[in-house]
């Protein structure tokens, strides 16, 4: 297993690490909405639809290659970032209180609707980020992946009280907080390296900073990090609910798309939505 996870890893960063270094922007928006399609079919073979699974995967593509089209990852409109982002903010939490038992009930149409514009919202944050800079979209890819290291030796470390025990009894409270305090510490420390070195962009830390102070920076990383928490556990909620240990088997080792985007769905509209603000 730990073979096959490095193997997959070496390969996700060969063709990632290229797309996002290079000059012009087309690589990494086409190889990004190849993932998000991907992450389309899991989320129809998850929600009832295994026949018509390809056909979500494909929407999900034409919906992203029209947006690339239309120019979106230079000048998308606000509407959509504000818009996921309060779709995250108070349906998440909703669903997450509603518990496994409660998703089969929603129709299926709704799940299918609901899981298009989510993966949509969030590719179209991701490609927009890669556009406003390099540092710009490693300072949020950096705050979710901080999140989550700090979140799985913390709660290893520390964990008692179970987070989500209904949905995911591994992760718990003080697993949480150790991901927040880490991230904290990331959120310091980045603006400092903004001013050091010559970045193409200021990080999400600098403008969050720039824009509320020291304040405003530590709100809305708790924001942005309780929100990783809410896409990881919301995906957990979904497999659970399928009776799915993994979105699929097309990462070997690491299971499927949706496995290692789920914390990034929320994160990216709303940083971009504080970046707007």
């Amino acid at each position: 297993m730990l073979k096959q996870r490095v193997i997959t890893a070496v390969v996700l960063l060969a063709l990632l690490i290229p797309a996002l270094l290079a000059p012009v922007r087309w690589p990494f928006a086409v190889l990004t909405l190849l993932m998000i399609a991907a992450a389309g079919w899991e989320w129809a073979r998850l929600n009832g639809a295994a026949g018509r699974s390809v056909g979500v995967g494909v929407l999900v593509a034409a919906l992203c290659a029209a947006a690339l089209a239309a120019g979106w990852d230079r000048s998308a409109p606000a509407w959509l970032w504000w818009t996921a982002a309060a779709l995250w903010i108070v349906g998440g939490p909703l669903l997450l209180r509603a518990g496994p038992s409660a998703w089969p009930r929603a129709p299926v149409p709704a799940r299918h609707i609901l899981g298009v514009g989510v993966l949509f919202a969030a590719w179209a944050a991701i490609a927009a980020a890669r556009t406003i800079g390099l540092n710009f979209i490693l300072s949020i890819f950096c705050l979710v992946w901080a999140a989550d290291i700090f979140a799985y030796f913390g709660g290893r470390a520390f964990g008692r009280r179970k987070l989500a025990p209904t949905i995911s009894p591994g992760k718990s409270w003080e697993g949480a907080v150790s991901g927040l305090a880490g991230v904290l510490v990331l959120a310091a420390a980045w603006p400092v390296i903004d001013t050091s070195l010559t970045v193409d962009s200021p990080s999400i830390y600098t403008h969050l900073h720039a824009r509320g102070g020291w304040v405003g920076l530590v709100l809305g990383v708790v924001l942005l990090v309780a929100m990783s928490v809410v896409g990881d556990l919301f995906e957990s909620l979904v497999k659970r609910s399928a009776g799915a240990k993994d979105s699929s088997n097309l990462l070997p080792g690491h299971g499927g798309v949706l496995d290692r985007i789920d914390a990034l769905l929320p994160v990216f509209p709303i940083a971009l939505a504080l970046r707007s603000f």
